[in-house]
């Protein structure tokens, strides 16, 4: 996957690749390790509280997300005249984002 070719797209930089990897990866662990107290036939309580972890770490990451893309790329489309579709794709965002 490459650069996408919205406009509006402000490029994250090599810590921020790396940080938001790094996490995901811890997440990844994170699941594998649900998967395998699943086949352990681990205790429902305990494979839930992962569960919720894991939910939460991703609700973390995403709100990185959405937050830089609020202070980067909306930012910019705001100062460079194109704020409305920028604001109005956010939006839209939001509400995916919050739905449980």
């Amino acid at each position: 996957m490459g650069l996408s070719n919205h406009p509006s797209m402000v490029p994250r930089t090599d810590l921020e690749k790396e940080q938001l990897i790094k996490r995901l990866k811890r997440i990844e662990g994170q699941v594998r390790g649900i998967q395998k107290m699943v086949e352990e036939d681990r205790y429902c309580v305990d494979v839930l509280i992962q569960v919720t972890a894991v939910n939460n770490a991703l609700k973390k990451v995403g709100m990185n997300l959405l937050e830089r893309h609020t202070t980067h790329c909306v930012s910019g489309a705001i100062k460079s005249g194109s704020g409305d579709e920028a604001i109005k794709e956010l939006m839209k965002v939001v509400d995916q984002f919050t739905r449980t």
